[in-house]
């Protein structure tokens, strides 16, 4: 008996480490949209308040674009007779759970929001946007973070990305900006990389995307893990609550990793060392109970708040600093199971801005209208078929029912005479079918329409395109407007077209004339007087919780870390295994790297089998590393290019180096000096596993 009861309270902890269980992610049975009885809802099991009537501007008003129900229905419809995605083609996911902290019932009706520890199962894709399916996983580019919650009401998909703005205002622009980024129209290159004329043409004629390539250029755009990168929303979204009542809302991801970004070089090499490094970190982490985790955060204001900023909340290039509106954190999302077949699951996924759930609802940032028009033709596009959502990683886990028939690859039977609404023929006998509901289905929060002409115009409050970019900029620690300076030299030195590198630098002066300097110094052009602006920029209070050097979630903790250590023939037996014991200690991975594959034989006469070889896993691909080496292994390395390459780059890319007092030859043939940061291999080598040290940088390469 005591035995079993050891089992079962052994499977309870196991269960308990792995979040909900496999229970959480099975799929609830559906009535399927041919039910005869219950609610009428959308295909994302969004219950539907009125059928009737189109979602107007007034009794005789236009029809508005946000209206979903409507776009669902007549573009099913549309589609009923019956590839790569465009942009985040390349993309990684997991399974997981959004725990919540606390209710959220006084600002929000939605069912997920309304009982502190309730879980609902997720799907979270991760993405590069510009790159194919098959480029790289670590280019300079903006990281999709799409959420898709699986909730009692139907499916909210959260479509954000790792920026928390965007480069333009208005979703017209949308196909020119990717047109402009992608691989140029007559010699289809460059693959996975803005530093190419037609895109900072583009960008030089638009000075509104001047703060997100601030962003684009710092090392927002370099995560060094999917794990260790911030999520947003982007838009200002509503929260509505029972009583009707809107509050404002910008959602964040909070990595509980902390935040932690490649060098320029480093991502360059690891997309030679492995082009899938960051799926396949994720996948591993998941794989061995490291389960990713990020707070939800939430930045919930009025529209009284609102009017008494600087900038237009409505407006995606602006942002607003967390120092002026303090994060709420109001759950966890953790991911804690792996996708069981690659295209059925990451590939088929569908999100669209469009899937929100009662107590959930827009703005009228022009951005996001335009968004939520565009992602369902896509998924007709992509997938085929207007049944896309009956793919099991797109179906609701939630009860739906509708009239929407035929359609390729429809999987359903459905079974009656009638296919719309109103009827009386019924199913079975069964009277009439799913009806409307008004008191529980999605309802639009009424919010007041000026009575103005309809007109295609900006407002004046979008006008601002400079001062958030000097925001950003000057509130980044010295070595990340480093990388800015340098990154912007490196792009444009790719950049053909000598007027469209003035054009730019022009720009940047109204954003900092010393970065502007900074970059016509190191493309060795005068410095262009400043560009015309709309509006002159205007010096905002520095917000230091943009940084991540220096920042409140730069990463320190080994916890999560890849620490590789280099050892030989003869390495002390000990000491690999006092390490082992410190990364495991510390939650930290520790692999063991060899000249060639196999057993090693170490200084006791045991052997111990290596992780990798070295010429296939070099520094790169760790966060900090260890050589572990006898005299007799030094001198055999000192001709090895690999071994010596090893220790320059990890010092190169400011990592933890910890050595044997044995390996020193091989510290100076690569050029490493003694710092902070290079240890010996004791107790300090793991806890600093994951930090940079970034004051060593100056001594190895030459910034903007």
């Amino acid at each position: 008996m005591a035995q079993q009861k050891a089992k079962k309270n052994a499977a309870s902890k196991i269960e308990d480490r792995r979040g909900t269980g496999d229970e959480l992610h099975q799929q609830v049975p559906s009535q399927g949209p041919h039910d005869a009885q219950g609610h009428l809802t959308t295909n994302q099991g969004i219950r539907v308040a009125d059928n009737q009537n189109q979602l107007k501007a007034g009794p005789r008003g236009p029809v508005l674009l946000e209206d979903f129900a409507l776009r669902e229905k007549i573009f099913h419809f549309d589609h009923e007779r019956i590839p790569e995605r465009i942009v985040h083609a390349r993309g990684s996911a997991a399974h997981g759970y959004f725990e919540l902290y606390e209710s959220l019932a006084d600002v929000s009706r939605a069912d997920l929001f309304q009982r502190a520890g309730e879980k609902t199962p997720v799907f979270v894709r991760f993405s590069t946007v510009a790159g194919g399916a098959g480029s790289v996983d670590t280019p300079r580019d903006v990281r999709g973070f799409a959420v898709k919650f699986y909730t009692q009401e139907g499916n909210w998909d959260l479509v954000g990305n790792n920026i928390p703005v965007f480069f333009i205002q208005d979703a017209l622009k949308f196909p020119d900006l990717i047109h402009a980024a992608k691989m140029e129209a007559d010699r289809g290159y460059p693959q996975s990389a803005t530093a190419h004329d037609t895109f900072w043409d583009f960008i030089g004629l638009m000075p509104e995307a001047t703060h997100m390539i601030m962003w684009a250029m710092s090392d927002r755009t370099l995560p060094r893990s999917l794990t260790t990168m911030e999520g947003f929303g982007v838009h200002t979204f509503r929260l509505v609550n029972a009583k009707g009542q809107s509050t404002f809302v910008k959602f964040h991801w909070k990595p509980k990793a902390g935040l932690a970004s490649t060098i320029w070089d480093e991502a360059v090499k690891i997309a030679g060392a492995d082009p899938d490094f960051q799926r396949r970190d994720l996948f591993t982490r998941i794989e061995r109970g490291d389960f990713p985790e990020w707070e939800l955060g939430l930045q919930l204001f009025d529209e009284a708040f609102a009017s008494k900023l600087p900038y237009d909340v409505l407006d995606p290039t602006k942002l607003i600093p967390e120092e002026i509106l303090p994060i709420r954190k109001v759950g966890r999302l953790v991911l804690d199971r792996n996708v069981d077949n690659f295209f059925a699951e990451t590939e088929q996924v569908a999100f669209c801005p469009a899937n929100v759930v009662p107590g959930i609802d827009f703005s009228n940032d022009p951005l996001l209208q335009g968004r939520l028009f565009s992602y369902l033709d896509t998924q007709k596009s992509r997938l085929g078929t207007a049944n896309f959502h009956q793919l099991p990683i797109n179906a609701p886990k939630c009860p739906y029912a509708n009239f929407q028939r035929d359609g390729m690859m429809q999987t359903a039977v459905p079974k009656g005479r009638a296919n719309y609404e109103p009827n009386s023929l019924g199913v079975a006998g069964e009277a009439g079918g799913p009806r409307e509901c008004p008191t529980t289905g999605f309802t639009s929060y009424a919010e007041p329409l000026a009575d103005e002409p309809k007109q295609r115009i900006r407002p004046e409050s979008f006008a601002d395109h400079y001062s958030q970019a000097r925001l950003f900029y000057r509130s980044l620690a010295a070595a990340e407007q480093a990388h800015v300076a340098s990154a912007v030299v490196f792009e444009l030195s790719k950049v053909t077209l000598e007027h469209v590198r003035s054009r730019v630098v022009a720009n940047l002066v109204n954003v900092d004339p010393d970065l502007a300097q900074r970059i016509a110094a190191g493309l060795g052009m005068p410095l262009p007087e400043a560009s015309p602006a709309q509006v002159l920029p205007i010096d905002l209070e520095l917000s230091p919780a943009l940084r991540i050097i220096e920042g409140p979630l730069e990463k320190d903790s080994s916890k999560g870390c890849v620490i590789g250590l280099l050892i030989s023939d003869g390495t002390d037996a000990k000491e690999v295994a006092a390490l082992q014991k410190a990364a495991q200690k510390a939650c930290a991975t520790l692999m063991l790297v060899a000249p060639k594959v196999g057993s090693v034989k170490l200084s006791d006469g045991s052997a111990i089998q290596a992780d990798a070889q070295l010429a296939g896993a070099p520094s790169v691909i760790f966060d900090a590393v260890g050589i572990a080496l006898s005299a007799s292994g030094t001198q055999s390395l000192l001709k090895e290019a690999a071994a010596i390459q090893f220790a320059m780059d990890a010092f190169g890319h400011c990592k933890t180096i910890g050595a044997s007092q044995a390996a020193q030859p091989l510290l100076d043939k690569a050029g490493v000096e003694p710092d902070d940061g290079v240890t010996d291999l004791g107790a300090k080598f793991i806890q600093q596993a994951g930090q940079r040290h970034f004051d060593r940088e100056p001594k190895v390469r030459t910034l903007a």
